[in-house]
């Protein structure tokens, strides 16, 4: 058996603020920083350690995987920090209130722009402060694939290749793995594994700072799930 555990970064200072965030890089809250701690204890109560980490390369990410990991005396643990995992890219509401921008488009609008699977926010313009794409950790990505806004469709189609590529294989090898990354990137990921429609994986809710494992056995070098759980 192997197991993959899942965890959302703590509480961020923009979703304290209920700012739509996305790739801008936002550092945890006090809130954030303790539900982060809170899950490495969680991982230690139940005596989980891990052969390789994984982070996206926000720092809100990072920060809560470092924390785990001290938690479980584990700050050695090879780690990777790939754009891949990073948040569902929000275009051009990242900054914005939700309130604001619900009170300004109307409901509708909103729900499509936040929850629906395949429709994109407006995209982000290369003058907007949150623009991102010449940040130096982008640099070994190809203009062509630099987003300036995502659905949570296009989130699965960087997350999930990049699961079967990089990680996959580790699990397949018989390694445990821990990865800190985003509630989109992470439902992305969930809906892979647990196979879930479209239409589901929008109304899925995932909390911040509360570890997900996924216990897998090997069949014909292929995993095979045998159950998921929250830690408690």
């Amino acid at each position: 058996m192997v197991k993959l555990t899942l965890l959302r970064h703590g509480e961020s200072l923009w979703n304290q603020k209920n700012i739509f965030t996305g790739w801008v890089d936002i550092g945890l809250s006090s809130t954030g920083i303790k539900e982060a701690t809170k899950a490495g204890k969680l991982l230690a109560k139940h005596k989980l350690t891990f052969d390789f980490s994984y982070a996206s390369v926000l720092k809100r990410s990072i920060k809560t995987l470092w924390l785990c990991l001290e938690e479980i005396d584990q700050p050695w643990l090879p780690t990777t920090y790939a754009w891949q995992l990073n948040e569902r890219h929000y275009g051009g509401l990242q900054g914005m209130n939700k309130k604001q921008v619900l009170a300004k488009v109307g409901q509708e609008q909103f729900l499509l722009w936040r929850r629906s699977f395949a429709t994109r926010p407006p995209s982000i313009k290369p003058g907007d402060q949150n623009f991102v794409a010449w940040d130096q950790r982008y640099q070994g990505l190809a203009k062509n694939r630099m987003p300036r806004t995502e659905s949570l469709s296009d989130t699965c189609d960087r997350v999930i290749p990049y699961f079967l590529k990089e990680i996959q294989p580790k699990l397949l090898a018989g390694h445990n793995v821990l990865i800190s990354a985003h509630g989109n990137s992470l439902r992305a990921l969930i809906k892979h594994l647990n196979q879930v429609s479209d239409e589901a994986i929008v109304k899925l809710e995932i909390p911040t700072g509360a570890p997900m494992v996924f216990e897998f056995q090997k069949k014909r070098q292929q995993l095979q799930k045998i159950k998921d759980y929250y830690l408690k």
